[in-house]
């Protein structure tokens, strides 16, 4: 077992913040010694902040520097395949934010660079690391509820980001629905075979000129006879609302709530409780979960359990969502676990 794993963050951003300040102050076998931003006062504010002895606005820096072992990519997603085969050309492991890439092509380039030298990759579905998704996955896989038939994923944000982000994101079903696209497969054990999508533009009418909409819909089929219904939306004004479900064949398991903590308040004007202000209330502890399990990983010389291959296959999905979305008509997807070669 390797006892340090020395650690760089490049991108800095709100998710490459909370990456950084884990791995400089909570996660166990990892050393933060090395944060990169184009925006190099935000690399040396960072820094300083977490008393982190090197930053750059030059990521190239970090590649180069054969003490780093592994990358943290949290830069924007046009920047994933180009930082991706730089970390693995200069043989440094690397976590990635969701998703791989924007392309599928360039998925597979990716990943036939990670294969060529030889090193681990982890793409940051969170969700797997949430204390109710990995207890929901454990119990159907347990048995508790017979065979999973049905998923049913709800992902609402109480608002849309700015038009400069909504312009380079992908679109709902890339940027949102993904992580959705991901677990649906995690808790179902299968793979998804086909899908229709739909969407349209309810209140954010800025997002016109970008073809993306604000409330979307999804249905898949797997291969294993399951089905799943996934909606995505931006029109949450009450609150973060995330939930799942998986209908088997001897019950239900219901994941997540609006409930930001487990009161009920009573009062003479009725009954109410707290809701879920934004996503980093609710998934606090799977970012921290997720980046422990890639450095225990490395430690280990093991492979992470969310690698380039699910980056892919969430991805494919994904692209072909929103060609169906597009073209009104439902896609078939090819087997994703066939060889890439």
């Amino acid at each position: 077992m390797k006892e340090q794993i020395r650690c760089a963050v490049l991108g800095l951003g709100r998710l490459g913040y909370w990456h950084a300040e884990n791995l400089a102050t909570r996660v166990k076998g990892a050393t933060l010694v090395y944060v990169a931003d184009p925006f190099e006062k935000q690399a040396e504010k960072v820094a300083r902040e977490l008393n982190i002895g090197k930053s750059t606005k030059n990521p190239n820096e970090v590649f180069e520097d054969p003490t780093i072992d592994a990358v943290i990519i949290a830069t924007p997603t046009s920047t994933h395949a180009e930082m991706i085969q730089l970390a693995a050309k200069h043989k440094k492991h690397i976590f990635v934010e969701k998703p791989l890439t924007h392309d599928l092509q360039e998925a597979v380039q990716v990943i036939q660079t990670i294969k060529e030298n030889n090193i681990f990759c982890q793409v940051g579905f969170m969700r797997r690391f949430d204390s109710a998704y990995m207890e929901a996955h454990n119990r159907i896989q347990a048995g508790d509820i017979g065979t999973p038939l049905y998923f049913k994923g709800v992902s609402r944000d109480p608002g849309s980001p700015p038009a400069e982000f909504i312009k380079n994101s992908g679109g709902i079903f890339l940027d949102m629905s993904i992580h959705d696209y991901d677990i649906s497969r995690y808790l179902l054990g299968s793979e998804v075979t086909s899908i229709s999508a739909h969407g349209n533009i309810l209140f954010h009418s800025f997002m016109e000129p970008y073809h993306d909409v604000d409330q979307a819909i999804a249905y898949l089929t797997f291969d294993s006879g399951a089905a799943a219904d996934i909606e995505a939306s931006r029109n949450a004004f009450y609150g973060y609302d995330i939930r799942g479900e998986v209908i088997g064949s001897e019950g239900s398991i219901q994941i997540g709530s609006l409930r930001h903590h487990d009161i009920q308040i009573l009062t003479k004007s009725g009954s109410t409780h707290d809701i879920v202000p934004a996503f980093p209330e609710r998934f606090k502890n799977a970012y921290l979960n997720e980046i422990e399990h890639y450095i225990d990983c490395l430690r280990n010389n093991e492979k992470p359990s969310v690698d380039e291959m699910d980056g892919k296959i969430a991805l494919e999905i994904a692209l072909s969502a929103k060609k169906s979305f597009e073209t009104g008509r439902k896609v078939l997807l090819s087997n994703p676990t066939l060889s890439l070669d």
